[in-house]
């Protein structure tokens, strides 16, 4: 039996947890079917998906920060930031 790695479950969980969320906010908009109620809902996602995007790419550089060089861990975190800095940007 293969052993799955402690930070691999994590992530996993984390995604399936964000995509369940997604899902479900998606459902609920259908059954709600009112525009300003799903705007609502569509806007609590969009602090679930950056959220989940830095605390997976976290966990994963921890797990693998002896593997990686210093300057790519900066580089990663500055292409996160600038995405979320983007997201939110009108």
């Amino acid at each position: 039996m293969t052993i799955i790695e402690k930070s691999v479950l994590a992530m996993v969980i984390l995604r399936v947890l964000s995509g369940s969320i997604e899902v479900s906010a998606g459902l609920l908009m259908l059954k709600l079917n009112n525009l300003e109620k799903a705007f609502f809902i569509n806007t609590m996602l969009a602090l679930v998906g950056p959220t989940v995007l830095i605390v997976t790419t976290a966990i994963a550089l921890f797990g693998l920060a002896d593997k990686i060089p210093v300057t790519r861990i900066i580089c990663l975190f500055t292409g996160i930031t600038l995405i979320i800095i983007s997201s939110h940007v009108k």
